[in-house]
């Protein structure tokens, strides 16, 4: 893999890690379509540590106030402040990715990576974000949340398994068809996704750096993949603030549609 591939895949996976048009079928569709050789789930996993660093840098304040809440919690044993409440719902969020990542990884890297099923995932997603925020109300907030409600975010992450579902755009489409606002549903979407993206670059970076060494293609592919996520979050959080997903669903309608097209026409 060449640096510029790198760079090309690392913008990819920021802008759409956290904007809900699917990173996982970006990095497996951008090759496919460019006849790329595949770098392997091991450095999709990489350039995760880029959208990790981002999500961290924009949140930092959060982070720093969950923190503290998880620190008294310890010391305190009981749930008592919004930001406590928070770190126990992002923990039980957190608790079936894992356990669907453990699963299903080799799906993830082999079966579920098909042109044919990304395709599919992108419009029937697309679809699905579009009429459920249209047709959802929106009036909670983050405050009113239950315990309930954040195993259903979690629930959704899960399905991010397969490339086209995206992860940030199925958390956030159950947020809304919870009747979350949808800064709301974005933001903790974007917090739950570090402790499940730490994970996952704690177990596939090394096995990426084994594969390919600490080289230039994946440090340029990381640092891409952070500025770019950051420019994303900054920019999906100001957009949902006045407008609705359905940019984001006509994007992932025409993109699923043109590689079905093109699977045929190679077919």
């Amino acid at each position: 893999m060449t640096v510029l591939q790198a760079i090309v895949l690392g913008v990819l996976q920021g802008l759409a890690e956290f904007l809900p048009i699917s990173s996982s079928a970006h990095l497996a569709l951008t090759p496919w379509i460019l006849g790329w050789e595949s770098p392997g789930l091991a450095f999709d996993v990489a350039l995760h540590v880029g959208t990790l660093a981002a999500v961290l840098w924009f949140f930092r304040a959060q982070w720093v106030a969950l923190a503290r809440a998880a620190w008294r919690i310890a010391v305190t044993r009981r749930v008592q402040t919004e930001e406590e409440q928070r770190v126990v719902f992002l923990i039980i969020a957190t608790i079936p990715g894992g356990i669907g990542g453990l699963l299903l990884a080799d799906y993830a890297e082999t079966v579920f990576r098909t042109p044919t099923l990304i395709a599919t995932t992108l419009i029937v997603m697309g679809i699905i974000l579009w009429a459920v925020d249209r047709f959802s109300p929106h009036e909670r907030a983050l405050s009113h949340m239950r315990w309930s409600q954040a195993l259903l975010f979690g629930l959704a992450q899960v399905l991010a398994l397969v490339p086209g579902v995206s992860r940030s755009g199925a958390t956030m489409t159950a947020g809304r068809a919870m009747g979350f606002h949808r800064e709301s549903a974005a933001v903790f979407a974007f917090l739950m996704s570090m402790p499940i993206t730490a994970a996952a670059a704690v177990y596939e970076v090394p096995k990426a750096i084994a594969e390919g060494g600490l080289g230039a293609p994946i440090v340029a592919g990381v640092i891409a993949s952070g500025l770019s996520g950051w420019l994303a979050i900054s920019v999906l959080l100001r957009y949902v603030a006045r407008h609705g997903f359905g940019v984001f669903a006509a994007y992932r309608i025409v993109l699923g549609l043109g590689v079905l097209a093109l699977v045929a026409a190679r077919s």
